[in-house]
């Protein structure tokens, strides 16, 4: 079989996704399905649909074109700020987009008019993570400014947590975010106004019993795709974690000292320099490297352990065994290392479940190339 692949598990992606939109749904949660880890892949996009969530969302408009030609035809979410050089492509392809620039919206504004379709825009707020967000005594001038624009409708605020400084959804945060909603004048029962409290990361307050008032919306991929509380980084009950498995093939398959000789420099991409000596040991090179995982992501399923890794090469000492040429090592693998992956031109994607399918991944996607489902 065609290797490396990703071995993905449509039945299993369906479960984490089904249940975490229906555990949510007992709290008035709905879930954006996010698309990004798996550049948008339809297969998976359909899945999610089928599993209940209120709309998708991704931050590459090229990603988001792409479900678009293969027919997915929910509410679509860019959840990335809108690149300028870009806003005719994103009003034509994306519902609604998140923001944090006026002069962004009003290039959206302009774009939409010329399209002749009116465009979502959520505002971003920032509540101490340091990514994306207006700061929030600046909301209510935003907001004022937003509606003024032709062609653009308010659908509703939103903030990141946890994706650059750790900083993690609580209470006293996403009251904040609850009060600048109350500030919008939106009604709390208008269900199209959007209160998209984060990610993944804000599970562990969602069913932990935090006070969620006017938070209405959640935006999950790593937690439906590989079943982990990135806050926490531990499994969440009920979910799986191996809907998606990485399996690589031996190329050498050697015994070897297991320490370095000679004068050692800079190991490449920051490697801790090899210093252990344990003797000689049965050392296999697979044939995948940095430019399609992150090594530090992957979980071996055998008894072998990651050892190192370069660009193409991947390095495991498997213990007693010594490997014939050719033999496969299956993994599974964090958010990190799946968003690798996945992106990789040089994984092949193989779906089970409900869709059979064989995707080699192409690469740069060009819209008027793509055909729709393999």
């Amino acid at each position: 079989m065609i290797t490396p692949r990703l071995e993905i598990d449509l039945d299993k992606i369906y479960h984490n996704a089904s249940t975490l939109v229906r555990r949510l749904g007992r709290r008035g949660i709905t879930v954006t399905g996010i698309t990004k880890a798996f550049r948008g892949a339809p297969e998976i996009a359909q899945m999610l649909q089928r599993a209940g969530v209120s709309g998708l969302g991704d931050s590459r408009i090229e990603n988001i074109e792409r479900m678009r030609q293969a027919g997915i035809d929910t509410q679509i979410t860019l959840v990335r700020s809108p690149m300028i050089s870009q806003v005719d492509r994103v009003v034509a392809a994306a519902d609604i987009s998140f923001n944090t620039e006026l002069d962004v919206i009003a290039a959206l504004s302009r774009a939409a008019q010329k399209n002749r379709t009116a465009h979502g825009v959520v505002l971003m707020v920032e509540l101490g993570d340091l990514r994306e967000g207006i700061m929030p005594c600046d909301v209510a001038k935003a907001v004022q400014t937003v509606r003024r624009f032709p062609h653009i409708r308010l659908m509703g605020l939103g903030a990141n947590l946890a994706c650059r400084s750790g900083v993690a959804p609580d209470n006293a945060n996403m009251e904040t975010l609850s009060i600048l909603a109350d500030q919008t004048g939106e009604n709390i029962q208008n269900p199209g106004f959007i209160v998209s409290g984060g990610n993944s990361s804000n599970l562990s307050w969602a069913f932990g019993g935090g006070k969620v008032r006017r938070v209405n919306n959640l935006r999950l991929g790593e937690a439906i795709l590989c079943g982990r509380d990135p806050l926490l980084g531990r499994r969440i009950p009920g979910l799986y974690c191996d809907a998606i498995t990485l399996v690589a093939e031996v190329i050498e398959s050697k015994t070897k000292p297991s320490k370095p000789w000679g004068t050692l420099g800079l190991a490449p991409f920051d490697q801790v320099p090899v210093t252990i000596d344990d003797g000689d040991i049965s050392q296999s090179i697979l044939a995948i490297g940095r430019q399609d995982i992150d090594p530090d992501g992957l979980q071996p399923l055998s008894a072998v352990t990651v050892l190192g890794a370069s660009s193409d090469h991947l390095v495991v000492n498997t213990g007693i065994r010594h490997l014939a040429l050719g033999a496969e090592i299956a993994f599974q693998l964090n958010y990190s290392a799946l968003l690798r992956a996945m992106t990789s031109p040089y994984v092949t994607q193989i779906f089970t479940g409900n869709v059979m399918a064989v995707v080699p991944n192409p690469g740069q996607y060009s819209l008027p190339c793509y055909s729709g489902v393999a």
